[in-house]
C-alpha cells in the first residue's frame, strides 16, 4: 500500500509560481514512477506530468511544456511540479498518483486527495 499527500496549492495570480509536493509512503512507493493530474471543475482527469521509478525519464503534457517541471527525490520519497508562468486556464484540483509511467490515468494505481490550484487574471 502506499499513501500519497500533496501540498503546496493555493491562489496565484496569472504569470505567478507554486511549487506543489508529494509525499510517498509505504514500503514499495519508490517501487513507481510518479505523475501529476489535474481535474478542473465540469472536465475530466487529465495528465499533467510524469517522471520515472528512477528520475531519469519525464514527460509533460503539452499544454504545460516549458513551464511545469516535474522531479523527484528518491531519498525523500517525494515527488514536485514547479509551475511558472501560471495561466487562469491552470486552475484545477492537482493529484499526485503512483503506478506505472505512463500518460494514462489507468496505469495509476495510487492517489492523493488532491489540492486546489486556482490562477486569478
Amino acid at each position: 500500500q502506499v499513501q500519497l499527500a500533496e501540498s503546496g496549492g493555493g491562489l496565484v495570480q496569472a504569470g505567478g509560481s507554486l511549487r506543489l509536493s508529494c509525499a510517498a509512503s509505504g514500503r514499495t512507493s519508490s517501487s513507481y514512477a510518479m505523475g501529476w493530474f489535474r481535474q478542473a471543475p465540469g472536465k475530466d482527469r487529465e495528465f499533467v506530468a510524469a517522471v520515472s521509478r528512477s528520475g531519469g525519464m519525464t514527460f509533460h503534457a503539452d499544454s504545460v511544456k516549458g513551464r511545469f517541471t516535474i522531479s523527484r527525490d528518491s531519498t525523500k520519497n517525494t515527488v514536485s511540479l514547479q509551475m511558472n508562468s501560471l495561466k487562469p486556464e491552470d486552475t484545477a484540483v492537482y493529484y499526485c498518483a503512483a503506478g506505472h509511467y505512463s500518460s494514462a490515468s489507468g496505469e495509476y494505481d495510487y492517489w492523493g486527495q488532491g489540492t486546489q490550484v486556482t490562477v486569478s487574471s
